[in-house]
Parts: structure tokens; C-alpha cells; sequence
């Protein structure tokens, strides 16, 4: 990143007092601009347009199920119409495992929707309300011309007081704890706080990503500023379809089960699912991953990489570990997440 420093490091402060100035429900206490400030700058016709598709995504999750403990049995959030038939894209875990979702939108008006399909690499999941709702749908636009300093607006359902404009602070890979990896992801300033299934729009009103998380490092310079990482849309595309259908894309990744925290080069292993073949291979919190095979790993994206290389799900993986001051060799029989999930019967 120290290539990329120089772009933000004189003119970073000046456009996020920028992004900030915008009245906004999520920044009601910052001062008003004074003659010295920059003005707040109106939102578009477009984007305005945009903002009933926005809704609210609240689901109901039952207390067995595999990620209840981690993720809660009520969840809310946001999510976008795509289409005229009540299509709603959103964030994955606000619906993962759901037994009962329903969406609100602007004006207040409560309607069923069922899970379509969830995806796990990419970390999207689609609803389809049980009738069609009475909103113009969103179109997708071009998440890969996004660029650092462009400005963009981020959005979550109730109208223009849920708006902040902002700016993308980055554009990198991000590894998750929770074997995860995105490439080219989206991180904006400042930070939205209600950013799960959040919309990420451009000045024409075009959904150029979902909101994910929030991160302290979304900017990372000479000084880093907290902000949020968003999907890009265009990871999206490929697999509409097939996503739309209710199936899962091809291909089926091994995975093992673990959270995993990279520092300084340790992957140290923090948590083992329950049931995981992570859990029935030996795997304990505190082991330090060293190696997949022969390779030796020291991020997150590496030990994704490599797993992911050595075959589909199913595949028995050696894991070189650190572990009391030993080095052991562990061997790990991968599973599918969305078995264990319980989440091909539907996909």
C-alpha cells in the first residue's frame, strides 16, 4: 500500500469533511458547515429514485441452527429490489440458515419473502418476496470502474435520512477469519454503522455493491480511517443466474471449519465449529498454521489459496501446525460448508 499513500495523504482530510457534510441520520450531531467548509452536495435525481428499493431484510433463524451462535436467531438489516418480481439482494448472513423472512419497505409495509439462494465465496444471498412490491427495481452498475477518491453514495432502507455520501478509500483483497476471500473488494469512508445489506450507488443511481462489514483499516496510510467493505456487484454477474434458478454455483470448495486470526505472519487458530471436520481432525484453538503440504503460509489470502488448490471438498489436507512449541503434521478430511450448513436441500 505504500505506493498508494501519496493519493489520499494530502486531500484525504478535505473530501472526507466533504463526505461528512451531508446531513445524514447516521451523522445528525457533526456541526453545520460553516463559510469555510465545503457545502453539502445534493443528491442526484437518480439516486433519489433509487432509494425505494432500498428495504428492510428481518429474519428469524432457528436456536439449532449452525449459525445461530455465532451470528443470533434475529437478524435485520438491508437489502436491495432487482427486479419486478420481488427479487432482493442482500448481504448472506442476514438470512443464512433463516426459517422466516420478512421484508419492509419505505412505507412501512410488511411482506413474506423466502431465501432463493445463498452464496458463500462471494457473500451474497437472494429473497423473493411472496408477492411482487410496488417499487421500481435498481439496476446494477460497474463496481470495477470504482477507483480510490470516487465518490459514492451509501445507502440503507428509509429514505434519504439513512444517506451518507462517501468515498472508496480502497480497492484490495480481503481474507475473512471465516474462510473467506474476496478479491478487488470495495472499502469506503466514512463509516455507515447499519452497513449489513447496506447499498453501495453511484451518482446515477446504479448499485455498485452490498455492504458487509465494518473495518477499522479501510484506508491504510500514513494514518488508517475506519470505514466499511462492500461486495463489488460485479462479483455478482457471473453467477446471477444461476443464483436466481435457487442453485448453488458449480464447484465445491473443501472446507475445514476454523477462525482463523493472522498476526504478524501467525495464522493462530481462535475458534473450531462444533461438528467441523476441523473438530474431528484434532484441530485446536491456539495451534498456529504453518503449512498446506509442503507450501508454507503466513496470511490468510495464502492459506485460502492453497487450500482451495488442493482439490474439491472432500479432499484430506495436511496441515503443518505449531502447537505447544511442536511442530505436528494433522491431517484433515475437508467437508462442504453447505452441508454442514444443512443448506443443499434447498440450493
Amino acid at each position: 500500500m505504500a505506493d498508494r499513500a501519496p493519493l489520499l495523504k494530502t486531500s484525504l482530510a478535505a473530501l472526507l469533511a466533504l463526505a461528512l457534510s451531508t446531513p445524514c441520520a447516521l451523522a445528525q450531531s457533526a456541526d453545520k458547515p460553516t463559510a469555510t467548509e465545503p457545502a453539502p452536495r445534493a443528491l442526484s435525481e437518480a439516486v433519489k429514485a433509487a432509494l425505494p428499493s432500498i428495504v428492510t431484510i428481518k429474519s428469524t433463524v432457528p436456536s439449532q441452527a449452525r449459525s445461530a451462535r455465532s451470528l443470533g436467531t434475529e437478524r435485520e438489516g438491508h437489502g436491495v429490489v432487482i427486479d419486478d418480481e420481488g427479487l432482493v439482494l442482500t448481504v448472506g448472513y442476514l438470512v443464512l440458515e433463516a426459517n422466516s423472512v420478512e421484508i419492509v419497505d419505505n412505507n412501512g409495509r410488511h411482506s413474506s419473502a423466502l431465501v432463493v439462494a445463498f452464496d458463500n465465496d462471494s457473500g451474497f444471498a437472494l429473497v423473493r418476496t411472496v408477492i411482487p412490491l410496488k417499487v421500481k427495481p435498481v439496476s446494477f452498475g460497474d463496481s470495477d470502474t470504482l477507483k480510490q477518491r470516487d465518490g459514492v453514495v451509501i445507502a440503507g432502507a428509509g429514505g434519504e435520512d439513512k444517506v451518507v455520501r462517501g468515498l472508496v478509500a480502497d480497492r484490495r483483497r480481503f481474507a475473512g477469519y471465516w474462510e473467506y476471500l474476496l478479491d478487488n473488494a470495495i472499502f469506503t469512508v466514512p463509516p455507515y454503522h447499519n452497513w449489513g445489506g447496506a447499498a453501495l450507488l453511484d451518482d446515477e443511481g446504479a448499485l455498485v455493491g452490498i455492504g458487509s462489514l465494518q473495518v477499522p483499516d479501510a484506508y491504510r496510510g500514513g494514518r488508517s480511517f475506519p470505514g466499511n467493505m462492500f461486495i463489488p456487484i460485479n462479483r455478482l454477474k457471473p453467477i446471477f443466474e444461476t443464483l436466481k434458478a435457487g442453485r448453488r454455483p458449480d464447484g465445491s470448495k473443501p472446507w475445514i471449519g476454523i477462525s482463523t486470526n493472522e498476526t504478524r505472519g501467525r495464522l493462530t487458530i481462535v475458534n473450531v465449529q462444533p461438528g467441523s471436520p476441523g473438530e474431528k481432525a484434532g484441530l485446536r484453538r491456539g495451534d498456529v498454521v504453518r503449512s498446506i503440504g509442503s507450501t508454507e503460509v503466513d496470511s490468510l489470502a495464502d492459506f485460502y489459496s492453497n487450500l482451495w488448490a488442493t482439490g474439491p471438498s472432500g479432499t484430506t489436507i495436511t496441515l503443518g501446525i505449531d502447537r505447544g512449541g511442536e511442530r505436528v503434521d494433522v491431517s484433515v478430511q475437508s467437508g462442504d460448508r453447505y452441508k454442514y450448513l444443512r443448506l443443499d436441500s434447498s440450493l
